[in-house]
């Protein structure tokens, strides 16, 4: 660790407005969450007036981003060309994820944060419960190094205290925001439909056939479920589509398919709020239990619509005000007894709808990336012993 306040170089002027941030990351057109939140990011900030500088984790694409700067491949030119870009910023905040850096468990991380002479903050994107040995050395060492580790649940930050030890005050939280823009409310002359929703990459463990089983249980209700979203490429390039087509097969076999619609195509922005908007629920049947973190999640709510979500910790944390209904895993009964309450009670689904406007503003990407620049005031702050 490095300590700035008495390195050869002073810190940046703490006047002027619009700190530059550089940003470690997976980037458009990569399709992957991470990328998709550190292109949410970035528009937050240069909507607020800080310059973002971008270092894309991966080869370089044909078609560029005007912020991406660097890329960061496995070449040792690549490396300090991306430590380079990072240190001409004011602050790099480093999004990690085990998966989209190089070496075991991405290990390759650390051979970046050692070149930073800037204050970093690294962004938790996965904290597991039960790490591999090399997880925890690896997860431990990146916090170790760094000045701040930002996570987006509460649940996150308590795993890195106790599985990780994990120093308290290195350690903040900051919600994911969300990509739906403009009024949650309903477009003009919507009326109830009964419309489920489930969007986002598919893959195994999104649940989405103990969604399928609940709607069969609930046919006399006349149902729409409509499941977006192209299967996850990883997913394909491994199993192709099997997961889909065994979805497709279970609609047939529990008698759902007349209430059941795939959808792959790709939505814009603007289209996809248009979709969820346009849903009486959004249906989260998650798997995992490990998941801290959803995008999907926070955009179902940024939205003002009602969810219904198995006990993923994220949904656990964001629901627990009235916004949704959290249920078991793998618990097709529990969920259509969800879907049977708001799907027939106006007033459950209107209370629900009513939270979750309440919430929506403080998980606008520009609120968002509006604490992520007050972080890093403090971390500028002469008085800070700020590490890199």
């Amino acid at each position: 660790m490095r300590d700035l306040t008495s390195g050869a170089s002073a810190p940046p002027d703490l006047h002027h407005d619009g700190r530059r941030f550089g940003i470690l990351s997976t980037f458009p057109p990569t399709p992957c969450g991470i990328a998709t939140f550190a292109a949410a990011l970035s528009a937050g900030l240069v909507a607020n007036g800080s310059p973002v500088d971008v270092v894309r984790c991966g080869e370089r694409p044909s078609m560029e981003d005007a912020l991406v700067v660097a890329a960061l491949g496995e070449s040792a030119t690549d490396l300090a060309m991306a430590i380079d870009a990072l240190n001409a910023t004011d602050v790099a905040i480093v999004q990690h994820e085990y998966g989209i850096f190089g070496g075991e468990d991405g290990a390759a991380v650390l051979d970046v944060v050692a070149g930073l002479t800037v204050p970093t903050i690294v962004v938790a994107h996965t904290v597991p419960l039960s790490p591999t040995a090399n997880q925890r050395r690896v997860l431990e060492q990146l916090c170790d190094a760094v000045g701040t580790v930002v996570v987006m649940t509460e649940t996150a930050r308590v795993r890195l205290l106790d599985v990780f030890g994990v120093d308290a005050a290195k350690v903040v939280v900051i919600a994911h925001g969300a990509a739906t823009p403009g009024s949650p409310t309903p477009p003009s002359g919507w009326v109830r439909s009964r419309r489920l929703l489930t969007w986002g990459l598919l893959g195994p463990g999104k649940g989405i056939e103990w969604a399928i089983d609940a709607v069969a249980q609930v046919a006399d209700l006349r149902p729409e479920y409509v499941v977006a979203g192209a299967t996850h490429p990883k997913v394909r390039a491994s199993d192709g589509e099997a997961y889909r087509q065994m979805l497709i097969r279970r609609a047939w076999q529990t008698g759902a398919a007349r209430h059941v619609t795939f959808d792959d195509g790709y939505r814009g922005l603007a289209a996809l709020t248009a979709l969820i908007v346009s849903a009486d629920v959004v249906v989260l049947p998650y798997d995992s239990e490990e998941q801290i973190t959803s995008g999907v999640l926070v955009d179902a709510v940024a939205a003002g619509r009602p969810v219904i979500a198995t006990a993923f910790p994220h949904a656990v944390e964001l629901l627990r005000s009235g916004a949704g209904i959290v249920v078991p895993q793998r618990d097709p009964g529990a969920l259509a007894a969800a879907f049977r309450a708001v799907l027939t009670d106006t007033r459950l689904a209107d209370s629900m709808a009513a939270e979750a406007r309440r919430l929506a503003p403080e998980l606008a990407w520009t609120a968002v990336a509006g604490r992520y620049e007050s972080l890093a005031e403090r971390l500028l702050a002469p008085s800070s012993a700020v590490r890199a």
